[in-house]
Formats: structure tokens, sequence, C-alpha cells
């Protein structure tokens, strides 16, 4: 790596064998690319193009989730997609990065792995009749999202099950997940830390406290700067974010 040179989170590369492909989503999930650890449905769909006419797709994953429309414009490029796709968690895939990891024809979770699976939300504002709206919206967008785990679990999930989960923002083991028919497989822990920080502990309710322990070792001056800058950024970005999210609404409302 160059002096200077920043370290890229999210990044994609032919594999060794033949006709096989990896990509790695290891960052946020959003529209605005601010960081090489971002990830968007453009940058996600032209990367896929460029790995060319491959017939095995590895898609390694560790992210917080993000925007709901990127995350699932990625699910439906990956379910188009005519390669084999096979998905390992590497840490972490919460809330819309869970219903990208649905897309793979197989999915792999290290035992100290989590997925975290809710209802979708956001940011908004408007009259009494403006915001009913946005809760029917919400309500479809979430239908839509409780669609995709059960196709993917078959009998191992009931639909009042999995409302319950959603409802309660529910944090998912590696086992669990295989027991509810969200994984395939469940292979030795590894050591792939979350893409998690303060910020995310106080997005959600209900982060476990094991994986706020796994965050809380002090970490060296270099990883201590990366924390500061990724946060900073979130700080930045948040309200772009914000009015990203409520655009979209919008249109489904005025649409």
């Amino acid at each position: 790596m160059k002096n200077g040179e920043k370290k890229k989170y999210w990044d994609f590369k032919a594999a060794a064998r033949e006709s096989e492909g990896e990509l790695y989503i290891y960052g946020d999930i959003t529209s605005w690319e601010w960081d090489d650890s971002d990830t968007s449905a453009n940058s996600f769909k032209r990367d896929l193009d460029a790995l060319g006419d491959i017939h095995t797709l590895q898609l390694y994953m560790n992210s917080p989730g993000g925007s709901v429309f990127e995350g699932v414009t990625i699910y439906n490029i990956l379910k188009r997609h005519k390669a084999r796709v096979i998905v390992h968690v590497d840490g972490l895939a919460a809330s819309i990065a869970s219903v990208i990891a649905m897309a793979g024809d197989e999915i792999h979770m290290p035992r100290n792995a989590m997925m975290m699976i809710h209802n979708p939300w956001t940011f908004t504002w408007g009259n009494a009749a403006e915001l009913r709206k946005v809760a029917d919206d919400l309500d479809r967008i979430g239908g839509s999202m409780k669609q995709t785990y059960l196709d993917r679990s078959g009998e191992k999930l009931a639909e009042d099950k999995l409302t319950e989960l959603l409802d309660a923002e529910t944090w998912l083991s590696a086992q669990e997940c295989f027991d509810y028919g969200l994984c395939d497989v469940v292979g030795e822990a590894n050591k792939a830390a979350a893409c998690v920080s303060e910020e995310l502990f106080a997005k959600y309710r209900n982060v476990p406290a094991d994986l706020v322990a796994r965050n809380s070792t002090e970490p060296d001056q270099s990883e201590a700067k990366s924390t500061q800058e990724y946060l900073q950024r979130i700080r930045e970005t948040a309200a772009m974010e914000i009015q990203n999210i409520n655009s979209y609404i919008g249109g489904i409302i005025n649409g």
C-alpha cells in the first residue's frame, strides 16, 4: 500500500479459480459513496459486471446495513445474475444487509457471526395525512422485506414468528439463523470484527452485550484515528442521508 493511500474496506477482485469471482461488502450501504467502505447499487453493479462471465460469485459481508432501497436493488441484481451466489457473513449482516444476504444460493456464517432483522423505519415530517401515507409506505416496504425472509426460510420460519422477530428488532446468532432457515452452513468462529460503532449502538435498541464488549477494547492509535474519522463522516453525512431517504418516500407518495 502506498504512503497516504486509504485502506479500502469494500473491494472486488477476480478469484484465483477460473470463472469464479469475489465481492466484498464491508461497510455501509448508501446512495452516496462518501468513502471506500460505502456500497451503492450502482457501484455494486459496476464492479459485479467487471468480474465478467463468472459461474460462481463468493460474496463476503460485514455490514451494519443502510439504505433500504439501495439494498433491495443489490438483492435484485444478485437474484437476476446467472452465477451461483455463495454468501459469507464474516461478522455482521444487519438490517438491509441481512436482506442482501438472502440472495445467496448458499449462506455461510461462522458461529460468532450475527444477523439483525427489524422493520424498516425512516425520518420524516409533514402534516397528519402525509405522515399516515409514510406509515403506509413503510408497511408496504416491510411486507416486501418480510416476504424475502419467508421465501428463503421455507417451512422453518412461520410468518407469525417472523413478525415477532421483526417487531422486536432481533439479533440472531449463526445457529439461530440456521434453525430458522436464514443460513445453510454454520462454520468455525473467525476473528472478523463487525462493522459497528457507538453510532450504531445508539441507533438500535437491542444490540447484544457481547457485541458491545467486542468493540470496547482499546484500539491502537491508527485504529482510533480511523474510528474517529468514520464517526465524523457519519455526523457530516447524516442530514444528507435523511434527505435522501425522504426523497424516496416522497417519490412513492407522489408516484
